[in-house]
């Protein structure tokens, strides 16, 4: 694995072409140390690749170069000057110098025509009128630039496909002869197909001069347009590499570190010789092409796979919540060509989705009022809502949850987001769901609740009841899984059972179509 040294003369002569540069940065917010003396620079018409596992610093280091922050110590040079460090005028003067950046959720107002959103804060005026035919022109060249001749100015955002919004919104940023443009997961969203019309934007940028730092896994694309790669962990950057010199596994090794795999401990496995559900051609336009799926009985089974790679589609897709264009489901031996999320927690579904905050819960309701409303009919009496029986339902949820409440009924809002995730869980264990799909169940909650969440999941499957455990963090799936299924480009590309489940098998997996194993 070669590296492009940064201690040579050939290097130090072409820092000073450098579009942008990173020198010994530290970044902190409170006590996370976000960047740790990171070294970065990027010439102009290279195409760099900017990989790393979720929070390894690559946000950090954007928002350093877009002026959005500044570093606590070290400094930032675009186009060999330096970055003020007043807030007030870092973020202009990195926009004045052409830093221009495409988020992955698009900054496009809908109901706006294209036109209005090129211009969007700049529009140009006529007197005291804006100047449309000034606009329209502008507008018609810049989309021209990207091969989108056949959209008019005047179209509404609301009526392009996805991929035609994330072509008008890196337009957007080559108004005004940008020098840098950073794209980040530009194609998460798209097809194959739409993403190809992406691609060709990024070769026409850089044939032009611009310099661009494509953040993306799908390594595909970043083989097929990226020059150099810097790998982030931990808060600290690699030297840049060479893509042409790098192997799959240089790449997994350099995201991970070494010695930084988490194994599979031995676990005591409950998985019965019985289906609880299955999923066959199951197909759900874009994301989801002929997903075939099994989870037994008594089993924890992981699903992972990269952004954009349609694991939250498809627990949606099989929980009855979004609509699904082919396929079969098999849910507790009834067998559906079409099915809702009603159907299905009548026959035993629970359901915790990706969002806790703005989707798991009630804020203002209690704790208790949280737990037991998925099943009202399990503590009322007649027609009528038992308190008392409400009351003792939730005590017991909240017991074996290990909830930390100072009284089922205080608001669930001022809980941790441990507890309450432990909530959200909780009602299907007062509901008696048995076959539960958590999408994301330990996202933004502490270390001990993620212990916790795992005991939970796997005391579940003992009892004979079975887990769908949507994780976007692979290192947590190894420690409660009896088996991963790998979802790739709206597939499962593979499946890994336990003990053979490691951290380097699943990044294979996820970013490679074969994997490179161990």
């Amino acid at each position: 694995m070669n590296t492009v040294s940064s201690d040579s003369g050939a290097a130090a002569e072409a820092a000073v072409d450098a579009v942008a540069e990173i020198r010994n940065a530290v970044k902190r917010y409170g006590g996370v140390l976000a960047l740790d003396h990171v070294d970065f620079s990027i010439q102009a018409g290279e195409v760099r690749a900017l990989l790393g596992k979720n929070g390894a610093g690559k946000s950090t280091l954007i928002r350093l170069l877009t002026g959005a922050e500044c570093p606590d110590a070290g400094e930032v040079l675009l186009c060999g000057n330096r970055v003020p460090d007043n807030p007030d005028t870092r973020a202009r003067h990195a926009a004045g110098v052409g830093v221009r950046v495409v988020y992955q959720e698009l900054s496009l107002v809908p109901d706006m025509s294209i036109e209005e959103n090129l211009y969007l804060g700049a529009w140009p005026r006529k007197s005291l009128a804006l100047d449309y035919q000034a606009m329209r022109a502008g507008a018609r060249a810049a989309l021209a630039h990207l091969g989108l001749d056949n959209l008019d100015p005047r179209q509404t955002v609301a009526s392009l496909t996805a991929a035609e919004r994330q072509l008008v919104e890196i337009a957007r940023a080559l108004m005004g002869q940008p020098r840098l443009v950073i794209l980040d997961e530009p194609t998460s969203s798209l097809t194959d197909r739409e993403a190809r019309r992406v691609l060709d934007a990024v070769r026409k940028m850089s044939a032009n001069g611009i310099a661009v730092i494509y953040v993306s896994h799908r390594m595909k694309e970043i083989r097929e347009i990226a020059q150099t790669a810097t790998v982030m962990r931990d808060g600290r950057a690699s030297p840049t590499h060479r893509l042409a010199d790098m192997s799959d596994a240089d790449i997994v090794e350099l995201m991970l570190g070494h010695g930084q795999a988490i194994v599979q401990e031995t676990l005591r496995s409950h998985v019965l010789d019985e289906i609880a559900l299955s999923v066959s051609g199951l197909c759900a336009p874009p994301k989801l092409a002929g997903v075939e799926l099994t989870l037994k009985r008594g089993e924890v089974l992981g699903l992972a796979g990269l952004l954009g790679s349609g694991r939250s589609e498809l627990v949606r897709a099989i929980a009855g919540l979004d609509p699904v264009s082919s396929g079969e489901l098999v849910f507790r031996g009834e067998r559906y060509t079409r099915w809702n999320y009603r159907q299905l927690l009548a026959r035993g579904l629970g359901f915790t989705p990706e969002s806790r905050k703005e989707q798991g819960i009630f804020a203002q309701l209690g704790v208790d009022e949280n737990i037991v409303l998925t099943a009202l009919r399990k503590v009322s009496r007649g027609r009528m809502l038992s308190a008392a029986h409400a009351h003792d339902a939730a005590a017991a949820v909240i017991r074996r949850m290990g909830i930390k409440a100072s009284t089922p009924a205080i608001p669930i809002s001022t809980l941790s987001g441990g507890n309450q995730q432990k909530a959200v869980i909780g009602r299907w264990v007062h509901a008696q769901a048995q076959i539960l799909l958590l999408d994301e169940p330990t996202r933004g909650v502490d270390v001990d609740a993620k212990q916790q969440i795992y005991a939970i999941m796997r005391a579940l499957a003992a009892e004979g009841n079975s887990v769908i455990f949507v994780s976007s963090e692979l290192e947590e799936l190894p420690l409660v899984c009896d088996r991963v299924a790998v979802i790739r480009d709206g597939r499962i590309a593979e499946e890994l059972a336990a003990p053979a489940i490691t951290t380097q098998a699943l990044m294979s997996a996820c970013l490679f179509e074969t994997s490179t194993g161990d």
